[in-house]
């Protein structure tokens, strides 16, 4: 057992009540660990890709597009399908695991991964010149191309995380203000383009509409509605003692829109929720409503807001459940085809999406329920995370979806150290 890794162990074994079942998933884990940075991580840019094309050790992500191909923004404006399209969800959910990671050890070389992954982010947030702009990932061939449209689901888990980094321990006071930085330019960024005239849309990196309506930030569906706010709750709380007065501007546009933000989200009925908010996005809900939750002070938004991602919660289980059941079902070692080719990669029209969105979506649903601050650790649900981390062979896997596996294992040490 690496030494790094006997905290935590000791820590899983308190849950689990089973030293042999806790050194193993201990082990798993830091197998997946050592895995997500030697071959899903691109020094060039310090960011992590969404899946490998081979296993062959140096070649792994030889697929990603060319910087000429991003550059006539092929195959599409967004790059699905091709790699680079979630890296920014990829930064947010694996920065919040090395954010609790520390707590539960706090080893020290943390720190700099923390930095990689934020100069990861900023990459993406500065390289295109258009300011407050979250590019979905940047091309390794010249660490500059980016694809001009992005969505409001990378911007959510990017914020929660630097919001969790910025409060935590791992972050020195330059981490700090870079931090500061990234989040008002992102608030900025809503301010200046999230008007009726452009219909809430904060604009792809070109200036143009979004066609697709992933960036539209207000007049969304109950599941979207708290990420406006939760934008200008962070650019607040994270620039209060430094500068109160560009803060409060934040804060005024933050109470303007967080009554109704809580009121859709607790709308959501159950016809919607089947048809609206698969697993990601339940996420997704849940990321904006903790962190609001956190900010606001006793009173009748914050008990909805539990009561919100107390529903979102018990949802999840099903979704938790039903990955369990798919995985069974799955050779999880499999690679995508080349994406160039006819439905490759990780389009809907080859068996690879599922193999590749499986994994993840046992990870985002564990992490649904474990960030609902009234979940009670459960045998059940002690049981599903537990076989969703065994099962991978993480020698041989594939999707980005192993770094969900990473959050949800370290978010359940923290939540019941």
């Amino acid at each position: 057992m690496r030494r790094k890794q006997i905290l935590a162990t000791l820590l899983w074994i308190t849950i689990l009540g089973n030293m042999a079942w806790a050194e193993e998933v201990a082990e798993k884990i830091q197998q997946g660990w050592d895995v997500t940075w030697s071959r899903f991580y691109h020094p060039k840019t310090s960011q992590f890709y969404d899946f490998l094309g081979s296993y062959e050790t140096g070649r792994e992500l030889d697929y990603l597009p060319t910087a000429r191909e991003v550059q006539e923004q092929f195959p599409n404006v967004c790059g699905y399908g091709t790699g680079m399209e979630d890296c920014m969800i990829s930064a947010g959910v694996l920065l919040s695991a090395v954010v609790d990671r520390y707590e539960v050890t706090r080893e020290d070389s943390l720190k700099e991964d923390a930095r990689k992954i934020l100069r990861g982010i900023q990459l993406s947030a500065t390289v295109h010149g258009s300011p407050g702009f979250l590019a979905r990932g940047v091309c390794p061939e010249d660490g500059k191309s980016t694809y001009v449209n992005t969505s409001r689901d990378q911007y959510t888990h990017v914020v929660h995380a630097l919001w969790h980094y910025y409060h935590s321990p791992l972050a020195e006071e330059t981490e700090k203000e870079a931090v500061r930085e990234l989040l008002q330019s992102f608030a900025d960024r809503m301010i200046r383009n999230c008007t009726p005239e452009n219909d809430y849309d904060f604009l792809c990196s070109d200036g143009n509409r979004c066609r697709r309506g992933i960036c539209k930030m207000w007049n969304v569906r109950g599941h979207e509605a708290a990420r406006l706010p939760m934008f200008y709750a962070v650019a607040w709380d994270t620039l209060k003692t430094v500068d109160p007065k560009k803060a409060d501007v934040y804060y005024q546009l933050y109470r303007q829109y967080l009554p109704e933000a809580v009121r859709q989200s607790l709308a959501l009925d159950d016809a919607t929720i089947r048809r609206w908010v698969p697993t990601y996005a339940m996420l997704q809900m849940q990321s904006s409503l903790e962190l609001l939750w956190t900010l606001e002070p006793e009173g009748e938004l914050r008990d909805q807001m539990f009561q919100a991602m107390k529903r979102m919660a018990e949802k999840a289980h099903a979704k938790l459940h039903a990955a369990d059941n798919t995985a069974k079902t799955l050779d999880l070692t499999q690679l995508p085809t080349d994406w160039r080719l006819p439905d490759g990669g990780i389009s809907n029209g080859n068996g690879y999406r599922r193999v590749w969105y499986n994994v993840r979506e046992s990870g985002e649903a564990a992490l649904t329920i474990l960030m609902f601050p009234g979940t009670e650790w459960t045998p059940e649900l002690e049981n599903y995370l537990n076989q969703a981390i065994l099962r991978v062979d993480f020698e041989r896997v594939s999707t980005c979806g192993i770094f969900d596996l990473l959050g949800a294992y370290y978010r359940a040490l923290k939540k019941c150290r």
